[in-house]
């Protein structure tokens, strides 16, 4: 059981069903689980979850699939079949959450709407992704994670001035909806061990877009000044993006005048903390383009690795722009086991994210359980729910 793997964590005993695919589900549960739940993944019969056909592959076996679902136990069941309906039930009844991200009124269509499973397991914590959620004029439509970006206004807000809308280069639509469901689903957890009330946590992918939006709402509305693309800098603090230097790009990010006096030492460059253009942040924000050119007049004397050197001696946040085999060599990824190995007898051994939730003085596992194949897990689970293997 996935539970033994993870002895210290924060939720062993807690059991979801999981009939998410692709990725807004699927990363909620993959955070729920290496929090410690078990997670069961309903999948449909021959051909599993979505993301299994996505490429690259090793050996046959997705690496899409497999970032996202280790930790996990597979079992096949179609749910518009008489015995599957009741093998579902049963998991139904000993577990503590169910996780969907289907289109809102696909569940109900099947007979396990909210309500009907609320009035027969008034336990279960229901948890459902969709696109635009329960309600709303549009909530029946299908959506993926470019629609929800689009919609959402993070577009428009990506990218450098005077160039198309450019996507975010992760699937940021569905992953901030799969961490708001597992928030939500923690909550609800809480509020039932507390109250011994069961609830369904509702998330819209479009609501997330919406509410990771910082400041551009506020700002909008008070100024009437429509936000835009800015390439790597902040909208309202500077310096704070990638300047050039010698061999690359070097991020400053001097977020106070505090730091923009030590960042001046760092560079050698006094007359900067002097110059009454750039005496304050909103100075500083409003003569953009001569502070970067004063800066970068500098930067472009030495190499990168210099300027970091430099900078960190004076405790002015800096970083290079990694790539990702440059990230997978940070040395502090590695020191916080951001990078995991997992031995798959299919794919082999291959790499995924760590675990970002660190639980202080408890043991952390530095490998995960393969991502399962398809209906690996049925003997066990029928076993164990049922009694006996059908």
């Amino acid at each position: 059981m996935v539970d033994s793997i993870l002895p210290t964590a924060l939720l062993s005993g807690v059991t979801i069903i999981d009939l998410s695919r692709v990725l807004a589900g699927p990363f909620c549960t993959m955070t729920l689980a290496n929090m410690g739940a078990r997670v069961i993944k309903v999948e449909i019969p021959g051909t599993g979850d979505d993301s299994r056909a996505f490429g690259p592959f090793s050996n046959g076996k997705s690496l899409y699939f497999s970032a996202i679902n280790c930790n996990k136990e597979s079992i096949a069941l179609n749910l518009k079949q008489a015995d599957d309906r009741i093998i579902f039930e049963k998991l139904l009844e000993k577990a503590d959450v169910l996780i969907e991200n289907y289109r809102p009124g696909t569940m109900e269509k099947l007979g396990y709407g909210w309500d009907l499973l609320h009035a027969r397991f008034p336990h279960l914590i229901y948890g459902a992704a969709s696109g635009f959620g329960d309600s709303g004029p549009i909530s029946q439509r299908a959506a993926y994670d470019m629609v929800v970006q689009g919609m959402g206004g993070i577009m428009s807000l990506t990218g450098y001035p005077g160039q198309p809308p450019a996507r975010v280069g992760i699937s940021i639509g569905d992953i901030t909806a799969g961490i708001y469901l597992a928030n939500g689903i923690t909550a609800a957890l809480y509020k039932r061990a507390v109250s011994g009330i069961a609830n369904k946590i509702d998330i819209a992918m479009l609501d997330c877009q919406v509410a990771i939006m910082e400041d551009a709402i506020t700002a909008y509305d008070k100024t009437g000044e429509v936000p835009g693309p800015k390439g790597t800098s902040h909208p309202s603090v500077a310096p704070f993006q990638a300047f050039a230097a010698q061999d690359g790009s070097v991020i400053i990010a001097a977020g106070n005048d505090h730091l923009f006096r030590l960042m001046a030492e760092a560079l050698d460059r006094p007359d900067l903390a002097a110059d009454g253009r750039f005496a304050s942040n909103d100075l500083r924000h409003t003569n953009i383009d001569a502070l970067q050119a004063e800066m970068e007049k500098t930067l472009r004397t030495r190499p990168v690795a210099a300027w970091l050197d430099a900078l960190n001696a004076k405790g002015v946040p800096c970083a290079p722009i990694n790539d990702i085999p440059h990230m997978m060599q940070e040395p502090q990824v590695a020191a916080r086991n951001m990078i995991i190995s997992v031995t798959d007898p299919v794919a082999g051994e291959i790499k995924v994210a760590g675990n970002p939730i660190k639980v202080v003085g408890a043991a952390e596992p530095v490998t995960f359980s393969p991502p399962p194949e398809l209906d690996a897990d049925r003997a066990a689970i029928l076993a164990e729910f049922l009694g006996a293997v059908p």
